[in-house]
C-alpha cells in the first residue's frame, strides 16, 4: 500500500504541478521561440457593434457614449443594442443616446445566446465588435482590433480588459489571477492562437459568425472557435483595452461554474479539440481540460496520502492541513497579520478551484434556467479606485 500511495501521490503531484506552473513556463518558451508575428496595417473597414443586455440601465449610457468616443471614423460605425427583456428601461435609456447609427432591439427574455443571434442578422458591417454593457472602451480600442484584420489569418481579435485596483486582499488576488490568466493567453497568441475571447470586446469577421445554440453559456468562446475552425487565427490585442471594476469572490466564483460549466459545454460543441490531429488540441487539453480535473486531483492527493510511508505522509498531510486551514481561517485573519496575504491567496485559489466540482451540476439544470442564468456580475467601485492594467 505505501509504495501504490507514494506512486499515486507523485503522479498526482506532477500534474498539479504541471498544469500550474509547467505548461505555462513551456508554453512561454515556446511562444519565445516560435513566434507567429501578426502583420498589422490600417485599412478603414465597416463595423457593426453588438451589445446585448439585460437590465443594464445603470451602465448602458456610460457605455454608449465610450463608443460615440471611439477613435475611429463614426460614419463607418453602427451600434445595434438588443435588450433581452429587460425590466428596468434600459431599452428607452439607451435609445435617448444621441447616436447617429443606432438601433435599439427590444425583445422578450430569451436569453444571450438569442440576443446575439438577433443583433447578428441585423449587422451589416464587415467586422463584428462585440461587447458588454457594463465595461467602457478605451478611445483607441477599435482602431487597434482593426489593425489585426490586415493579416488575413486573423479571423478573430479580443482585447484585454483591464479591473480596477481592489481595496480588499481577495480583489487584489483575483487580480493576480487575471494576470496569470494573460500572461498565458499573450504566449498562446504570439504561438497561434487564444482558445476563446474577452466577452467584453472582441471583433470578428462576419463572413465567419454563426448562429448560436439556444443556452450557449460561452458564446465568446464559441464563436471565436467558429472561425479557429474554418482556418483561420484569433488573436490577443493587448493594445485594445476594456475596463472594469473589481469583483468579490462569491460573484467571480459564480462566474467561475458558469466558465467552466461551460468548457464542459464546448467539448460537446466542438468535440474536435480531443483529437491530436486538431491545431491547438494540446493547448485546449493543458490550458482549459486539465483545469477541470484539478479539484479532483486535489482530493486524490489527500486520500493517499494517508497510506504514504509515515515520515512521508506527516508531512504531506501536514502542508495540506495548513494550506487548507490559512483557507479557512482567511475571513477572520485581520488585514494587517502577515497572515493575511497567504491566506487570502489560498482561500481565492480553493474557491477558484471549486468552481470546478460545482460545474458539472450547473451543466446539468434545466436548459430553461441555464438561459435565464444571464445575470449581471456584481461589482463595486472600491475606494479610490484607478485603471491597473492587469496584463504583462
Amino acid at each position: 500500500m505505501p509504495q501504490v500511495a507514494l506512486y499515486v501521490c507523485t503522479l498526482d503531484a506532477m500534474f498539479l504541478v504541471y498544469i500550474l506552473i509547467g505548461y505555462p513556463a513551456a508554453l512561454f518558451l515556446l511562444a519565445k521561440a516560435f513566434p507567429r508575428p501578426v502583420r498589422r496595417g490600417w485599412s478603414p473597414r465597416t463595423v457593426s457593434v453588438v451589445m446585448p443586455v439585460h437590465n443594464g440601465a445603470p451602465w448602458v449610457e456610460g457605455k454608449l457614449t465610450s463608443i460615440a468616443n471611439l477613435d475611429y471614423p463614426p460614419d463607418l460605425v453602427d451600434v445595434i443594442v438588443i435588450d433581452d427583456g429587460s425590466t428596468d428601461g434600459t431599452a428607452a435609456l439607451a435609445s435617448q443616446v444621441p447616436l447617429p447609427r443606432l438601433q435599439v432591439l427590444a425583445l422578450p427574455r430569451g436569453g444571450k445566446a438569442r440576443a446575439l443571434n438577433a443583433g447578428m442578422a441585423r449587422a451589416t458591417g464587415e467586422i463584428l465588435l462585440f461587447t458588454d454593457v457594463r465595461q467602457p472602451l478605451d478611445p483607441p480600442s477599435l482602431h487597434r482590433l482593426i489593425e489585426c484584420f490586415e493579416d488575413e489569418s486573423v479571423g478573430v481579435a479580443t482585447g484585454e480588459l483591464v479591473i480596477m485596483s481592489g481595496d480588499t486582499h481577495e480583489e487584489a488576488d483575483i487580480g493576480l489571477y487575471w494576470r496569470y490568466e494573460k500572461w498565458i493567453r499573450k504566449s498562446l497568441s504570439a504561438l497561434d492562437s487564444v482558445l476563446g475571447a474577452t466577452g467584453c470586446l472582441y471583433a470578428m469577421r462576419r463572413t465567419l459568425a454563426v448562429p448560436l445554440p439556444d443556452a450557449t453559456l460561452l458564446d465568446d468562446v464559441y464563436l471565436p472557435l467558429a472561425a479557429f475552425f474554418q482556418g483561420y487565427r484569433i488573436i490577443f490585442e493587448t493594445g485594445a483595452l476594456a475596463f472594469d471594476y473589481p469583483t468579490a469572490l462569491g460573484s467571480e466564483f459564480r462566474r467561475k461554474v458558469r466558465t467552466q460549466a461551460g468548457v464542459y459545454q464546448i467539448v460537446g460543441q466542438y468535440p474536435r479539440l480531443l483529437f491530436p490531429w486538431t491545431r491547438m488540441w494540446f493547448h485546449f487539453a493543458s490550458h482549459k481540460l486539465a483545469r477541470l480535473f484539478l479539484p479532483y486531483a486535489l482530493v486524490l492527493f489527500a486520500v493517499f496520502s494517508f497510506g504514504l510511508p509515515r515520515l512521508w505522509a506527516t508531512a504531506a498531510l501536514v502542508c495540506q492541513a495548513g494550506f487548507y486551514g490559512l483557507a479557512v481561517l482567511d475571513p477572520w485573519v485581520s488585514a494587517v497579520s502577515p497572515l493575511k496575504r497567504p491566506a487570502s491567496l489560498a482561500r481565492t485559489f480553493l474557491v477558484l478551484v471549486g468552481a470546478a466540482l460545482v460545474a458539472p451540476c450547473f451543466l446539468l439544470r434545466s436548459r430553461r434556467s441555464r438561459t435565464s442564468a444571464w445575470e449581471a456580475t456584481e461589482v463595486r467601485p472600491a475606494a479610490g479606485t484607478s485603471p491597473t492594467r492587469h496584463g504583462l
